[in-house]
């Protein structure tokens, strides 16, 4: 009797550890199935609009497929953000050529470009001055500026756009207004708000007659 209760035991003892491994392992696959899902959106915690670099006097240009050089943004201090991937620039200069090779220049305090600098936001003694344009082959242009606490431009596109008061002056024209938009490539303006124009005598002559 006590043989046989000994080879039982001997049995049971060879497969006990198989026993215990499947038991093991099936607790460990009851736990991972039933254990709380963690959400997706935790698993990488939100950046914040950190900037990822600085730069200090220095320049970034922007040329064309044929290297032409399309425009140059300079500052005196930059900062990266690449949650907006955007630049912030204090003491910006711009200078942009557009198709014709006229050229167009902007300052401000503060700016804030976008990666290619095709799209820059002026804040603060904001000043855009397109040249003057003469030659054979395009009708001669005075020089065109807008001055405000703010403008939004579009070098390439040659748009500017404001919500606050600007001032507007083209050859010896001036012109205040509330708001605007410009489109040279469209040959459309827009002032809004109170707009009041001052014009030289040699075109008040001219609207005159």
């Amino acid at each position: 009797m006590r043989s046989r209760t000994q080879r039982a035991w001997d049995r049971i003892a060879v497969y006990l550890p198989v026993l215990l491994m499947g038991l093991l392992a099936l607790g460990s696959w009851w736990l991972v199935r039933n254990a709380p899902s963690v959400p997706s959106d935790a698993q990488e915690a939100p950046r914040g609009h950190e900037p990822d670099y600085f730069m200090q006097n220095f320049s970034v240009k922007n040329f064309g497929a044929d290297g032409t050089l399309l425009s140059e943004v300079r500052g005196d201090m930059g900062r990266h953000y690449p949650d907006t991937d955007t630049l912030e620039i204090d003491r910006m200069r711009l200078r942009s050529v557009d198709a014709a090779g006229r050229l167009t220049h902007a300052s401000s305090e503060r700016a804030v470009s976008n990666a290619d600098g095709s799209e820059v936001q002026l804040f603060g003694n904001a000043r855009v001055v397109r040249d003057a344009a003469t030659g054979a082959r395009a009708p001669t242009q005075p020089q065109l500026s807008f001055e405000g606490e703010y403008l939004h431009v579009w070098p390439q596109l040659e748009r500017v756009r404001s919500n606050l008061p600007v001032t507007l002056t083209r050859g010896k024209d001036q012109f205040t207004a509330d708001g605007l938009e410009y489109d040279n490539l469209a040959q459309v303006l827009k002032m809004q708000g109170n707009v009041r124009g001052t014009l030289s005598a040699k075109n008040a002559d001219k609207k005159s007659r």
